[in-house]
């Protein structure tokens, strides 16, 4: 039997247990107690790209073609984990400022990849904010793990990949014309959702109504800014219907008030996005909202996506897991945690056109997991 799979052996069920459990792995706490393949490292290596959008994307507050992107590895005995950070401009990250905390980083220091806890806590103290560029390692350290034990990573959580949602397919604001194109696209998907927000609402909707009669999720980017004006529209989407509104009005807590009393009249559910970002901002929005909208890049990768639904779930709120656009790479991570919640909208990389990934697919509308291990992507 080889170095490789003793290893395996030895380690794999109780890196699983570490996986499946809660915040403190049974093989994380402390100092690895020698390493099983005498000597081996991690090594991080990362690499700035820009993904190209198949269409100008337009919300309410900007437009743009591009999105950078840093694609990240996590080597270790031969075997290598793929992450990613997607930074939009609204999050404050770049390729610069993720290449200075990637490079600050030293995993080196570990002797096993399998000391999950206090890598990621060690990850996290390197730097203040940067949720994007600590999704990426995240992300790829997850990916290693799932590889080195040979599952997938949602079968060493103990989720039925039957149970992951339909994803939402996203309409971006635009000219009736490409609306209805951008429509006919999204023939394959069951729900779609539309960018609502610059003061042509129902004219987007009514655009969308003359084409197809499926059911519709929007997202208003915080574009409303009148509460009775806002429950007005939320009657009226329901009649055309819509089964929840996204981040409504300002996410600023001086509009909480407003926002708590639009939810609490609202028909329709509501949803936080721009509100929220990290496991701290999950309990203050309960009652605020009828549920959050999860995104790995904003709140640091898997490891804390998987927290803030355990808190939200014990609040009864509604939980979504959301994206950015990306490649098929951090799309099929956050899908592995997708048999856990109420909505999905992981069609980031369905958004670009040139994807370095092959990943997570949608089948007829639904998520559809994958029985390859750890986030179950290969690089093109």
């Amino acid at each position: 039997m080889n170095t490789r799979r003793i290893f395996l052996k030895n380690t794999g069920l109780l890196a699983g247990a570490a996986l499946l459990g809660g915040t403190q792995g049974s093989c994380g706490s402390g100092k690895a107690k020698g390493n099983p393949l005498g000597g081996a490292k991690m090594k991080l290596r990362f690499k700035a790209y820009d993904l190209q959008l198949k269409h100008t994307f337009t919300i309410a507050s900007n437009s743009r073609t591009t999105t950078p992107v840093m694609l990240v590895e996590i080597e270790y005995d031969g075997v290598i984990g793929y992450g990613e950070a997607s930074m939009p401009p609204y999050l404050g990250e770049s390729h610069e400022t993720a290449a200075k905390f990637l490079s600050m980083v030293n995993l080196e220091q570990f002797e096993s990849p399998f000391l999950l806890e206090d890598i990621l806590a060690y990850v996290d103290s390197v730097m203040p904010g940067n949720y994007a560029a600590k999704a990426s390692v995240d992300i790829a350290l997850h990916d290693l793990l799932g590889k080195l034990v040979g599952q997938p990573l949602y079968k060493m959580w103990g989720l039925d990949p039957d149970k992951t949602p339909n994803t939402s397919f996203t309409i971006g604001i635009d000219t009736s014309d490409v609306v209805r194109e951008k429509v006919e696209e999204a023939a394959p998907y069951k729900i779609l959702k539309v960018k609502l927000g610059r003061g042509n609402d129902k004219e987007m909707i009514n655009t969308i109504r003359s084409v197809t009669d499926k059911p519709l999720c929007v997202d208003v980017n915080q574009g409303w800014k009148d509460k009775h004006a806002a429950l007005d529209m939320i009657h009226w989407l329901k009649e055309q219907g819509v089964v929840f509104v996204e981040q409504p009005m300002s996410k600023v807590k001086d509009a909480w008030e407003d926002m708590a009393w639009l939810t609490e009249n609202s028909p329709l559910p509501t949803i936080a996005d721009e509100a929220l970002q990290t496991v701290a901002d999950v309990l203050p929005l309960n009652g605020i909202y009828s549920g959050i909208n999860i995104k790995l890049m904003k709140c640091g990768g898997l490891r804390a996506a998987r927290k803030m639904m355990t808190i939200a779930h014990a609040m009864d709120m509604k939980v979504m897991i959301g994206c950015m656009t990306a490649t098929s790479c951090a799309i099929s991570a956050a899908s592995q945690i997708s048999p856990l919640v109420d909505w999905a909208d992981l069609d980031g990389n369905l958004l670009i056109s040139n994807d370095v990934f092959d990943g997570v697919k949608v089948i007829n509308g639904k998520v559809t997991l994958k029985d390859r291990p750890g986030i179950g992507v290969v690089k093109l």
